[in-house]
């Protein structure tokens, strides 16, 4: 294995290069760790969160990042968690204060206009679906709810209470395309929820077993077919999507709902946790963010069965000095230098955040 270095070439198949990252109008970066990272659509903004009570929003400016605002006030305790929705204009913020804040983009900055309140313990998790009709959050107090937002108006009301899980939930991710929600738990498992049109309700339809430990963080692919998760158990797992009637012939639990299988798992990569992982939606890539201060890339193999995939190691970078917390690939807009390169961002426990520019060869 050749040696990682910064704009070093990585197993002869990737590079990754560190982009400046800077203060800007007398705003500095974080003053404590920094939980969570999540890219505006567009890609030219990039926000974070932190346990100094704060979120700081990135801007791209001539090739560097700027630290150009920081959003603090409503919440009382650790920000763990920051999500976009899919149009850019409004930012969630999962607060250890038992909240969630809804931010509005405006001319002038960011504005506060909601804030999500219920759930007994810290909130670890915020997501809106892709319709923004939807957000979903989760909780230390083992639930997921998931709020709706009434039509033109800026309000939301608890739409379902979701205790499926039997320990602190640390993840929700809304698919790409449809309204059905994953969640990943302290219990070891990943739920899957849908609408349920007879009983105007939501319900689990689907509960996947195979780690062995907490699953810290998921992740659906582009199209919404793959979802990849990781544990505290060093594994890196790829479930699919087999709907009624596949091609495959894979039995579906009915008529109406797919079964999730998991048909590819990644051991031995990992030394500690693997507390992140992010896909890109342009390129497939996988990116992984692990308790040992390291950054993976992974890629599929050209000659990979869809139905059994194969994945290598194309890339690994000792990105930080304390355990990484998040990893996030930017849009598909969003490339480097070269319009061709990824871009990925990753933050730490050692209160920074990181832009990288992966080329692939």
């Amino acid at each position: 294995m050749a040696t990682i270095r910064q704009a070093a070439r990585l197993e002869g198949q990737s590079r990754l290069r560190q982009l400046p990252c800077y203060s800007q109008h007398g705003v500095t970066g974080h003053g404590d760790r920094v939980w969570d990272l999540a890219w505006q659509p567009s890609g030219d903004m990039l926000a974070s969160c932190s346990g100094d009570e704060s979120i700081r929003i990135w801007h791209h400016n001539n090739g560097d990042w700027a630290c150009a605002m920081s959003l603090e006030g409503p919440q009382k305790g650790t920000i763990r968690s920051v999500n976009w929705s899919r149009d850019g204009t409004y930012l969630a913020s999962a607060s250890f204060d038992r909240t969630a804040c809804i931010w509005e983009k405006t001319p002038s900055g960011f504005e506060c206009f909601a804030t999500l309140e219920g759930q007994n313990n810290e909130v670890k998790d915020v997501d809106f679906s892709p319709g923004g009709d939807y957000i979903a959050t989760c909780s230390r107090d083992k639930s997921v709810w998931i709020w709706e937002r009434y039509q033109d108006e800026d309000e939301y009301e608890c739409a379902a209470i979701l205790e499926e899980h039997k320990q602190d939930v640390k993840c929700v991710r809304w698919h790409p395309t449809r309204e059905i929600l994953a969640s990943c738990s302290y219990d070891n498992t990943i739920n899957l929820y849908r609408e349920d049109p007879d009983a105007a309700d939501w319900i689990k339809y689907a509960s996947l077993t195979g780690h062995t430990s907490t699953v810290w963080q998921l992740d659906f692919d582009s199209t919404g077919e793959r979802m990849v998760s990781v544990s505290d158990d060093g594994t890196l797992k790829i479930w699919r999507c087999y709907e009624p009637g596949n091609a495959e012939g894979v039995v579906t639990p009915s008529s109406q709902d797919p079964i999730w299988k998991c048909v590819c798992t990644l051991d031995g990569y990992h030394p500690r946790t693997i507390y992140s992982v992010s896909v890109c939606k342009r390129t497939g890539l996988i990116a992984t963010g692990c308790g040992d201060n390291t950054l993976r890339v992974f890629q599929e193999k050209v000659d990979s069965n869809p139905h059994e995939p194969s994945f290598e190691l194309v890339g690994s970078q000792a990105a930080h000095t304390q355990d990484i917390n998040c990893v996030a690939f930017a849009p598909p807009s969003k490339t480097g230098q070269d319009g061709s390169s990824v871009l990925l961002a990753s933050c730490s426990d050692d209160e920074s955040v990181a832009v990288w520019e992966i080329t692939l060869a």
